[in-house]
């Protein structure tokens, strides 16, 4: 594999930032659950007060059209925040399921805010949880805990969209994107629509797929990439000087007409180039990459890859 022979990454700073990229659905109903249990790729049936889930909503034919971070408020509503730019027809698209459930789905962007917090602006969750997706709520915010940035813990912060920021220093929105970038956590959006399965960004690994719940579109296919050995793409976080967006093509020095991997989504590294989430051909990972006729270094994966479920 292709390495970055460089110091350590910077540590992403301490602060708040207002998350103006992310959109928030609100689901409301008695059946709130259980419609979005049967529409995504992780397990909202069986969601505890403590918990987030990140998962996927796919087409029938397993491929990714929005990916969230989801969590159930204690009135039992259900809370998916996704990229802001696939957020209308995402909503669009699920209202089309909801057939007799009695579930309301709704853009609740405007009553929300999201800020993302990192370092020592995090807060405590009860009972000191500090894994992925633990979520913590009370009467003026919702806590979820995110994949650290490096060594830096980071969370989301849900408020209601008229009251006071949390308290930290103010933080650059560029910062925290390069933080979503080297959490190796990634998020889909419009140039990137349906573009994936969600093993090739990962997503079984990082706690998005559930292969012990029931059906949901696409799960076929998602089921066999799993299990019969179908999968010819990974998500890696790739160095480069240049600067990248979601979208952009990847080539290899071996065969430079033929693209090999796709950007995910980038962000400047705060010490100079521009770091990305990419999801490349497994035949690739160990050639010489090129975007723009410039080298690609692949960096180190922030977690394990799950050989077995």
């Amino acid at each position: 594999m292709t390495t970055l022979n460089s110091p350590l990454p910077p540590a992403l700073a301490d602060g708040v930032t207002r998350l103006s990229h992310w959109g928030v659905i609100r689901i409301q109903g008695e059946d709130a659950a259980k419609f979005i249990h049967g529409q995504l790729t992780q397990d909202f049936a069986l969601l505890s007060a403590d918990q987030a889930r990140l998962a996927a909503f796919c087409n029938a034919k397993g491929r990714m059209q929005a990916s969230f971070v989801g969590y159930k408020s204690a009135q039992g509503d259900v809370f998916l925040l996704c990229s802001r730019d696939l957020l209308a027809a995402t909503l669009k698209r699920l209202s089309m399921f909801v057939l007799r459930a009695k579930a309301k789905l709704s853009d609740a962007t405007d009553a929300y805010a999201v800020w993302g917090l990192s370092g020592s602006a995090t807060k405590s969750i009860a009972g000191g949880a500090h894994s992925a997706w633990a979520k913590a709520e009370n009467d003026a915010e919702t806590l979820v805990q995110l994949y650290p940035a490096g060594s830096t813990p980071r969370q989301l912060c849900i408020t209601a969209a008229d009251v006071a920021p949390p308290t930290g220093t103010p933080l650059d929105l560029d910062a925290w994107r390069w933080g979503e970038v080297v959490s190796g956590v990634a998020t889909l959006s419009v140039p990137v629509f349906e573009a994936f399965v969600p093993q090739m960004l990962n997503y079984e690994s990082i706690g998005g797929v559930s292969f012990k719940k029931g059906c949901y579109p696409g799960q076929e296919v998602v089921a066999r990439s799993q299990f019969r050995g179908t999968l010819k793409r990974r998500a890696f976080i790739a160095h480069g000087e240049l600067a990248m967006e979601a979208g952009q093509e990847i080539f290899s020095a071996d065969d430079p007409e033929q693209a090999v991997g796709t950007v995910v989504q980038a962000a400047p590294n705060p010490a100079g180039g521009f770091d990305a989430i990419i999801s490349l051909q497994l035949v690739a990972q160990n050639s010489l990459l090129l975007i723009f006729g410039t080298a690609l270094h692949l960096l180190p994966l922030p977690y394990p890859l799950l050989e077995d479920i």
